[in-house]
């Protein structure tokens, strides 16, 4: 039986774990803290806790090992660019020395593109973010794939109860930035799951874009929003310069990942959002 690690077990890596285990793997679940693991007691693998950041943290877990893989999707918490340094690039590192051989998947961000002028970017277009928060992103996967690793860089994730569009939209605090010709791109949570499952399983190895099929443009992505569920459009104002990860307008091309065999269950947001009744509980719809 094959044996993984995830280390986060949040909002993916959580369902990334619970698919491993559903096709068969040995599943450990790691998170930051031991309240968190005493919350996921009543999962079907077991969940300890772990600061990945911290050495003599990992080394304490190093008889969980061997792994067949290691997946790093832990979060900063919305840190800045110190705790992007310790969670990402250390908690890689770690990982890295503690688990070797096995193979780290690490989840970046397709925020590291940082193209403005709405092109289509591929895994070869340059990733040269502006921000400390995405050079750091880079810095960690450099080191993944140095250590002949994966990483998957995951668009704005959306899901069951959790879309930062939706939210703002149905709280009324969604702007349409500038014309509203900004490109969105997203990938629901279980198209992600499914997307690290399927690279760790064909044992890819690279950097691979993990976004759905239907980059949509600002505008109109609330005007269909508004047009489904009867209400305003939200109004139009400055683009927001001042974003963690930067201000950025590209369209992600997902053909590298679909190339591998993967399919998104949810090709656009909309057609989540009609079949996946959950991503609008806790919304105020």
């Amino acid at each position: 039986m094959p044996r993984v690690l995830i280390a986060g077990c949040g909002f993916v890596g959580l369902a990334t774990a619970r698919l491993f285990a559903q096709h068969g793997w040995e599943v450990t679940g790691c998170t930051h803290s031991a309240e968190s693991a005493a919350k996921l007691a009543g999962e079907t693998f077991p969940v300890t806790d772990c600061d990945i950041a911290e050495r003599a943290a990992v080394e304490q877990r190093a008889h969980l090992g061997p792994f067949d893989a290691v997946v790093h999707c832990a979060s900063s918490g919305r840190g800045g660019a110190e705790q992007y340094r310790r969670v990402y690039l250390e908690g890689a590192r770690n990982l890295l020395t503690i688990f070797a051989p096995a193979p780290l998947l690490f989840t970046s961000s397709t925020s590291v593109y940082a193209q403005t002028d709405g092109q289509w970017v591929t895994e070869d277009s340059p990733a040269e973010p502006d921000r400390d928060t995405g050079r750091l992103l880079r810095e960690t996967e450099d080191l993944v794939i140095a250590h002949q690793g994966l990483v998957a860089r995951l668009a704005g994730i959306y899901g069951p109860g959790r879309s930062v569009l939706l939210r703002k939209f149905f709280d009324g605090t969604a702007l349409i930035e500038d014309d509203g010709t900004k490109w969105i791109n997203q990938a629901h949570r279980d198209d992600i799951a499914a997307a690290l499952f399927h690279l760790v399983t064909v044992a890819a190895r690279g950097i691979f874009n993990v976004n759905d099929d239907q980059p949509l443009r600002q505008r109109e992505l609330y005007a269909r929003l508004a047009d489904r569920f009867g209400r305003s459009l939200p109004p139009s104002g400055p683009r927001d310069e001042n974003r963690k990860r930067g201000w950025t307008d590209k369209r992600v091309s997902n053909t590298k990942l679909r190339a591998l065999g993967w399919v998104p269950r949810y090709p656009s947001f909309f057609d989540a959002i009609a079949s996946d009744p959950e991503i609008l509980q806790n919304l105020g719809v």
